[in-house]
């Protein structure tokens, strides 16, 4: 490899926590640098929750495009407010599936 390869920020509900991982591993294969939200064993309290949602800005700020894990079409809040920070930076925002 010469080039840089490209770096995608997954974005998606804790739910579809396999579905990442699933997408994560493809993408990796296909060559792609990976950054996805932290996965916990149990839910955050709301001051590690507030940092978790700062670090994820920032995987953002590093990454050249968002890819959103929504199986069903489904986009909760936190993963909206996601969307709308990308947006803003000039990232692009993709699906997995059509909302």
């Amino acid at each position: 490899m010469t080039a840089r390869p490209e770096i995608v920020c997954l974005c998606g509900s804790a739910r579809f926590v396999n579905e990442m991982r699933a997408v994560n591993r493809e993408l990796t294969l296909a060559g792609v640098i990976v950054v996805a939200p932290s996965e916990a064993d149990q839910s955050p309290t709301p001051e590690q929750k507030a940092v978790l949602d700062a670090l994820h800005r920032r995987k953002i700020d590093l990454a050249d495009r968002v890819l959103v894990v929504n199986p069903g079409g489904y986009v909760g809040e936190s993963t909206r407010g996601e969307i709308d920070y990308a947006r803003a930076a000039g990232k692009p925002v993709s699906f997995t599936h059509p909302l």
